[in-house]
């Protein structure tokens, strides 16, 4: 087990590990207790009361964050043609087809999300087996796949704050809310929409209680829990 620094140590000692918190006053203690020499994100950790091996219990979805993510998000666009003008002449990083396809099939991944119209998914659909398993691949579910018309809207949220959420294989999600340097108001703002946006991404499957633990962090810094009853009721104004 690996030891934690001295510096972790103190921040931890100002947390109730047998406490939950609520939404506010986790959010003014995630920012009182990050340490980091950097301007670290803020994260939401959700332990999900659903199994996600059965089809029916899948959660996925986009959540648009008001306050943005504080993150230069690098856009790149499967596209041709007139489509391909159109992504550039909306601020895509990268625009491309096969090009970008041999590319990223040599190993190159510098782009953070990728969207794609349908007709281009027959030529995508190769690179599955690598922006799968990355959480990069292009996926109707997860609203990066569209119509030639709606990639500039798409294009425009990212820039926004647009962050696309997904079950894990042990029933969690992980979800960022914006950075340390973001006031409490603006991290509020995100977490609100975050919870709605979850709670309307509930699936047909889910029994019993939907959301079991909540739990706020900072990078490097100690986890905080959050009361789930209270943080499920929060609403953007």
């Amino acid at each position: 087990m690996p030891k934690h620094g001295k510096k972790y140590l103190e921040a931890a000692k100002k947390v109730d590990r047998t406490k939950l918190y609520s939404p506010a006053e986790a959010i003014k203690l995630v920012k009182e207790t990050a340490y980091a020499k950097f301007d670290g994100t803020v994260e939401a950790h959700m332990r999900m009361g659903v199994d996600p091996r059965h089809a029916d219990q899948q959660i996925r979805s986009v959540v648009l964050l008001p306050s943005g993510t504080g993150k230069q998000v690098r856009i790149l666009v499967f596209a041709e043609g007139d489509t391909a003008k159109l992504a550039q002449e909306a601020g895509a990083d990268y625009v491309g087809s096969d090009d970008l396809i041999e590319k990223i099939q040599n190993g190159w991944l510098e782009f953070d999300m990728a969207i794609a119209t349908p007709a281009m998914m027959r030529k995508v659909g190769r690179l599955g087996r690598i922006l799968g398993p990355r959480g990069l691949m292009p996926s109707p579910k997860a609203g990066t796949v569209v119509q030639d018309d709606d990639i500039p809207r798409v294009i425009a949220e990212a820039r926004q704050g647009r962050v696309e959420f997904k079950i894990d294989k042990t029933a969690n999600l992980h979800i960022p809310l914006g950075k340390v340097s973001f006031t409490e108001d603006q991290l509020m703002a995100n977490l609100a929409a975050v919870m709605e946006a979850v709670i309307k991404a509930k699936p047909s499957g889910a029994k019993g209680t939907y959301i079991k633990r909540l739990t706020l962090t900072s990078t490097m810094g100690p986890g905080i829990r959050v009361d789930p009853n209270q943080a499920s009721t929060l609403r953007l104004a």
